[in-house]
């Protein structure tokens, strides 16, 4: 399923947070959304999953608006901020909650706990989840309604070096089976590691869109070629 995004722009005020955006996420490939703080990147998600309204342009989801979807967790999961659950909730129950909203098996629920190493941790309340827990709490909400579309910002925030190692492996793994798996993040040597295609933005307008070999070509590392493309870009 394609992410498709077309002149989406969004303006708060007199500051233009994204600026015409043109581009397609394809489904096979894990792609890297690149930028400098205050690029635009969460507000770009945001819109991606109708939590941000665009000023003009428009996001779509298979060639639909999130939002047209009766049951989007079966169409797209994501993250997009770690330990969003209400504390007072074991992890099992807020899946459980997620489940039933999107007529999703509650044996489903297992499954995922079990595919991101919580199921020791499944009836503890997530207010006293470690980061790294409501990570992968949040990521076993995504992966609830088996989608083919993934949103993941700063996924392995809050890992540890074997939860990193695991959560590559399970990008990896899920554009092998032909998904939409679409990764911000600010660390660059693991984007290196782990990304097939790179798009990269700076004050909001599309700096790249390529695959990860031709952006490094000519550079020592992503970390040579992200610098070249956001000279002057970073939040002033």
């Amino acid at each position: 399923m394609l992410i498709t995004l077309e002149k989406l722009t969004k303006r708060f005020g007199a500051t233009t947070a994204v600026d015409g955006l043109d581009l397609e996420v394809r489904p096979g490939r894990v792609t890297g959304f690149l930028g400098p703080n205050g690029a635009g990147k969460s507000t770009t998600l945001r819109m991606i999953l109708d939590l941000d309204r665009p000023t003009s342009g428009r996001a779509l989801l298979g060639g639909r608006p999130y939002s047209s979807y009766a049951l989007p967790l079966r169409k797209v999961g994501a993250v997009l901020e770690a330990k969003a659950a209400h504390p007072g909730r074991t992890g099992r129950n807020h899946l459980l909650a997620m489940a039933r909203s999107n007529a999703i098996a509650p044996a489903r629920v297992d499954e995922v706990l079990e595919l991101v190493g919580l199921s020791k941790n499944a009836r503890k309340r997530t207010g006293t989840y470690s980061l790294g827990m409501g990570q992968r709490l949040g990521i076993a909400g995504a992966l609830l309604g088996d989608p083919p579309v993934l949103i993941l910002d700063e996924p392995v925030n809050g890992l540890d070096p074997d939860g990193v190692r695991w959560i590559r492996g399970l990008m990896r793994d899920l554009a092998a089976e032909g998904r939409t798996v679409l990764v911000s993040s600010h660390l660059l040597s693991e984007m290196q590691m782990t990304a097939d295609h790179l798009i990269v933005i700076g004050h909001g307008r599309l700096l790249a869109d390529a695959p990860l070999d031709e952006i490094l070509s000519g550079h020592a590392s992503l970390e040579d070629a992200y610098y070249t493309l956001t000279e002057g870009t970073a939040l002033r």
